[in-house]
């Protein structure tokens, strides 16, 4: 036997590493568990915590598009549950293992809403929420070559149920868009025919990020989301392109310039008039060629208690 596994600390009590020891159930019945411990243990204020849990467990999922096409996709999940005053901790594990429980079914909104009544069936907790972001792909057309390529998007699913069960279901869409600014074309054009200069109108890659709320029984799946996007933005940046497709991306941008301001009432414009959209918030940030700051905006449908147009992350629209 060698030093390393034979060695033992002044205390009596092993340094070695026992490969061959199996736990059984009377062995794990007398663990301690202090999550489970009464509230003397409490540290700090004892008052309930509106979410807590843990964010950032990957794994694979598959994602089936609107033609039936399944994409085995990677997918970041954040599982939070509500804990009441009185009570120590969650057991931290058991939102992941009760996800995984899931993890070869097909997700969408109906599969979290069943996730959700799990976790507040075996957790004891009044809300739950979960939150599933992944790069979805479509596949787009070039505008004039024929060429294809695939687009991915930043999407995330969330789902939360409140104390009565009643679950609410919200899509969060990143769409990235060109944005010709309509100050720099007019200022471009008056110096070509007053003063016979040429000069390049400025644009800038932007990026539109959307939080969809769709009523119950009214299916709104991510290929609606881009198509909203794209028919209020219309200048969505390109994958594949030949010399005709370049030109036809400037002719685009020419033809729908748009300020910050232009760009989050278009989208508004388009979700608003859906009527599987019940609630929505829209924030758009132009990164701008000419300045050293970005341009931003952001507005929301305006229902009483709906969502917020209170956006501050503008650094995550960068892109």
């Amino acid at each position: 036997m060698s030093k390393q596994t034979s060695a033992r600390r002044a205390d009596g009590l092993s340094r070695s590493y026992d490969r061959q020891f199996r736990s059984d159930a009377a062995y794990r019945a007398g663990l301690p568990d202090v999550q489970n411990t009464d509230a003397s243990l409490i540290q700090g204020a004892n008052v309930p915590i509106q979410h807590v849990g843990i964010s950032g467990f990957v794994l694979p999922m598959a994602v089936r598009s609107r033609d039936g096409k399944v994409h085995t996709l990677e997918c970041s999940v954040t599982g939070t549950v509500s804990l009441a005053a009185d009570l120590k901790g969650i057991n931290m594990s058991r939102i992941m293992r009760t996800f995984y429980d899931f993890k070869d079914r097909t997700l969408d909104h109906a599969l979290l809403e069943e996730i959700l009544l799990t976790y507040k069936k075996e957790m004891g907790c009044s809300r739950a929420r979960l939150l599933v972001e992944f790069r979805y792909p479509i596949l787009q057309r070039s505008l004039r070559s024929g060429l294809e390529g695939w687009q991915y998007y930043r999407v995330v699913l969330e789902g939360g149920l409140d104390d009565l069960d009643r679950y609410q279901r919200r899509t969060h869409f990143d769409f990235v868009y060109s944005s010709a600014c309509p100050c720099s074309a007019d200022l471009t054009e008056h110096a070509r025919e007053v003063r016979h200069v040429y000069g390049i109108p400025h644009s800038q890659r932007s990026k539109a990020r959307v939080v969809v709320e769709s009523h119950p029984g009214k299916p709104l799946g991510i290929e609606d989301i881009q198509e909203l996007c794209l028919a209020a933005l219309q200048t969505e940046t390109q994958v594949m392109v030949k010399r005709e497709d370049e030109q036809a991306f400037a002719e685009l941008n020419g033809a729908y310039p748009k300020f910050v301001e232009d760009a989050a009432r278009l989208v508004y414009e388009q979700l608003d008039a859906d009527t599987r959209v019940r609630d929505f918030v829209v924030a758009c940030s132009h990164l701008e060629s000419l300045h050293s700051h970005d341009a931003v905006s952001v507005i929301n449908k305006g229902l009483p208690s709906g969502l917020p147009a209170d956006f501050q992350a503008f650094r995550d629209l960068v892109c």
